[in-house]
C-alpha cells in the first residue's frame, strides 16, 4: 500500500501526510531549533498548541527558515479557557500576532467541552465552531478541525455546523486505535491526525515491534509512523534528536505486508495516556487545586 506525501482535506487543502510535533519542548531556542532541524530534514508540517507554551517560537523558526510560507503547513489549538465566540476569535487573532503571521493552515479546538464540568456544553462547542467558521469564512485560518472529539461530541458540533470539522487530532498509536472514532471519523470526511503516535514512547520497547522494524531494517518509530499512513492516519511523531527527526520523516521507501499490518492491528492496548474528553477537564481542575500553576 502506497502512503501519500499528502493528504486532502474537503476543501481541496493539501496537508503534508506526516506532521512534527512540538508538545513538551522547552520554549525559546529549544523549540525554535529542533523546528528548524526538522524543517531542514524536509518536514513541512508542524503542528503546535497555545497549551505547549512553546508555539510562539516553533512559529519564529518557520519566519527564519527562508522557505516559502505557502510551503510550510502550520497548525494550531484553542485551548480550553479561550471557548465561546468572542473567546475564540480573539484568540486566533492574537496567535496571527504572536506568529507574525496572516493565517495559519489548521486550527483546532483542543479539547471539547464536557458535561462534566458544564451543563450548557453543547452550546459552548456550538458557539467556539461558530467563531472557527467565521474566521475560515474571513480566510484567517486555510482550514479547521477539532482535538479528542469522539463520536459523543462530534455528532451534536455536525447537527449545527455550517463547516464540518475537516481534521479531528486524537490518541492513536499500536496498542490504542480508537476504532469508533476512526470509523466516524472516515464516514464523515474527517481527516484523523494522530497524537503520540509512538505510545509515550512505549512503542518503541514493544517486543513485537521490535520485531517487525528489524525485518524492515527500520526503527520501531518509522514502524508505528509507517502504520500510521497506511492505516489512512496522519501521524504527528516528535524528537529533538536531529537522527529521529531524519528517520520520523523517512518513511516513504518501503511498505509494512498486509500479514504484518494485522499483527499491529491487533496488539492489546499499551502506552495509552490514559486522557479522556469526558474527564480530562475535570482532572485538569483537580489537579489545579494542588498545583495551581496548572494552566486553565
Amino acid at each position: 500500500m502506497n502512503a501519500p506525501r499528502f493528504f486532502t482535506l474537503p476543501n481541496r487543502l493539501r496537508i503534508p501526510s506526516v506532521g512534527y510535533g512540538t508538545w513538551q519542548i522547552p520554549p525559546g531556542e529549544e523549540t525554535a531549533g529542533a523546528v528548524s532541524r526538522a524543517l531542514a530534514a524536509g518536514f513541512r508540517h508542524i503542528d503546535t498548541a497555545a497549551a505547549y507554551g512553546n508555539d510562539f517560537s516553533a512559529a519564529e523558526a518557520v519566519n527564519r527558515s527562508g522557505i516559502e510560507r505557502g510551503d510550510v503547513f502550520v497548525s494550531g489549538k484553542l485551548w480550553i479557557n479561550r471557548r465561546g465566540y468572542d473567546n475564540a476569535v480573539k484568540a486566533l487573532k492574537q496567535t496571527l500576532k504572536r506568529f507574525r503571521m496572516d493565517y495559519i493552515d489548521l486550527f483546532l479546538v483542543h479539547w471539547p467541552a464536557a458535561p462534566s464540568v458544564y451543563d450548557d456544553w453543547k452550546e459552548l462547542n456550538n458557539d467556539t465552531w461558530r467563531a472557527f467558521e467565521t474566521l475560515y469564512r474571513d480566510g484567517l485560518v486555510k482550514s479547521i478541525g477539532v482535538s479528542n472529539f469522539t463520536p459523543f461530541y462530534l455528532r451534536p458540533l455536525m447537527e449545527k455546523a455550517q463547516v464540518i470539522p475537516m481534521v479531528n487530532q486524537i490518541e492513536y498509536h499500536p496498542g490504542h486505535m480508537q476504532e469508533e472514532t476512526v470509523a466516524f471519523c472516515g464516514g464523515n470526511a474527517i481527516l484523523v491526525e494522530a497524537w503520540s503516535p509512538l505510545g509515550q514512547g512505549k512503542a518503541l520497547a514493544k517486543r513485537e515491534l521490535a520485531d517487525i522494524a528489524e525485518k524492515y531494517g527500520r526503527s520501531a518509530a518509522q514502524i508505528c509512523i509507517r502504520w500510521c499512513l497506511q492505516n489512512g492516519v496522519l501521524p504527528i511523531p516528535k524528537s529533538v534528536h536531529p537522527q529521529r527527526i531524519q528517520e520520523n520523516i523517512s518513511v516513504f521507501d518501503f511498505e509494512i505486508s498486509r500479514e504484518d499490518m494485522d499483527v499491529i492491528n491487533t496488539l492489546p492496548d499499551f502506552g495509552a495516556s490514559g486522557n479522556n474528553p469526558d474527564n480530562f477537564e475535570a482532572a485538569l481542575r483537580e489537579a489545579q487545586k494542588a498545583l495551581p500553576g496548572v494552566p486553565l
